[in-house]
């Protein structure tokens, strides 16, 4: 099938973009990678009247280290973060996991900023947001302003982000040194989405859990942080049996949605299962870097 008739744009500038988000008014879709938005379009689920693309605006592609902070700009490719050294080292999390988005074509267009905004909670990035405790900045016309992932996603496919505002940064904090993590998902196949994916992040201090992070992808209409599951840990510690309590409550604080794909059961059955799959692997971690 072929999109419906729409105008083109090509902004060379952030503010050039802003200029023409706002005299659509709501009408307009951004371009990053267009992994997500062209089927969408190609099969008339989106028809908007105008496609402003970001891809020449290089100001938007970067990765930096910066006060203990990693910051990418939106328009940062995902294969760009799968090779890259400074996040192999500070975000190691977001590095396992995105080594399971898609396929290479997949992540070699997408982008950061385009899969946060577009906001499907089966996705990795919304997940990695969420447990990293990271923001995103937008901009429009208004100026400029930073959203926490709570802040940001409010359902399926459904941010706060305004019509006239786009994502241009995301900024996540370095992880502690030492850090245990692992990022656990089933799919029926290989690049498909998650059914249900879980992100682990452990710190400890002196065989102790100081902080502990679970959030879930694909267990509900957005990334979900789990703290009476973190609780656990942080209380009882990382034994095999905490291990246990923190999966088994894990899977009693999601509320999936039944589909095509698995039924609630199935997707509170497998929080279970892949929290404590993530936790084992993100124990076994601990201070390794």
């Amino acid at each position: 099938m072929k999109p419906a008739r729409f105008d083109y744009h090509a902004p060379a500038t952030v503010d050039e973009a802003v200029a023409l988000l706002t005299r659509y008014g709501g009408e307009a879709k951004l371009l990053a990678g267009g992994q997500s938005l062209m089927p969408l379009m190609n099969f008339r689920l989106a028809r908007p009247a105008a496609l402003i693309d970001l891809n020449a605006i290089a100001s938007l592609a970067y990765i930096r280290e910066d006060g203990g902070q990693i910051r990418f700009g939106a328009m940062t490719r995902q294969r760009a973060i799968e090779f890259s050294p400074v996040v192999r080292r500070r975000l190691p999390l977001l590095t396992e996991a995105t080594a399971l988005v898609g396929h290479l074509p997949i992540r070699t267009r997408g982008t950061i900023g385009g899969s946060i905004a577009h906001a499907d909670p089966s996705a990795e990035y919304p997940a990695i947001l969420a447990a990293l405790d990271g923001v995103v900045v937008a901009r429009g016309p208004r100026g400029e302003r930073t959203l926490r992932a709570s802040e940001l996603f409010q359902s399926y496919l459904t941010t706060s982000l305004g019509h006239d505002e786009m994502l241009v940064e995301v900024r996540l904090p370095a992880m502690p040194s030492g850090t245990g993590f692992a990022f656990e998902e089933f799919s029926r196949r290989h690049g498909d989405f998650a059914i249900v994916g879980i992100a682990a992040m452990l710190v400890t201090q002196e065989d102790r859990c100081t902080a502990a992070r679970l959030v879930t992808a694909g267990a509900g209409p957005v990334p979900t942080r789990l703290p009476q599951a973190e609780e656990i840990l942080e209380r009882e510690g990382l034994s095999d049996a905490a291990i246990e309590a923190a999966a088994r409550r894990a899977a009693e604080l999601v509320e999936p949605d039944s589909d095509i794909h698995a039924s609630a059961a199935y997707r509170r059955n497998l929080t279970r299962v892949l929290t404590g799959r993530a936790l084992r692997r993100a124990v076994a971690r601990l201070g390794d870097r």
